[in-house]
């Protein structure tokens, strides 16, 4: 039971130490957060608008999915790396 508070302890510790480092080296790492959070924002709508269009077969379907797909690509291709 000692052995089990100490290590619950130590394991607290340890878990706050990497936390205050985190907050002391800034925000790095925080522009990769914001994407994904966009690429599943992007994701979600996407789904969203399948569901919708489920059963709806018309040009009009086939021609909003071949413009969502070029402006996908475009913002693609303008994805640069530092």
């Amino acid at each position: 039971m000692f052995y089990a508070l100490i290590g619950y302890v130590h394991a607290a510790v340890a878990q706050r130490t990497r936390a205050i480092r985190a907050l002391a080296e800034g925000e790095r790492g925080q522009g990769t957060v914001e994407y994904v959070g966009l690429i599943l924002l992007v994701s979600l709508l996407m789904v969203g608008m399948v569901a919708a269009m489920k059963g709806f077969n018309g040009k009009q379907g086939t021609e909003l999915a071949g413009v969502i797909v070029d402006k996908i690509k475009e913002a693609v291709d303008k994805v640069t790396f530092k």
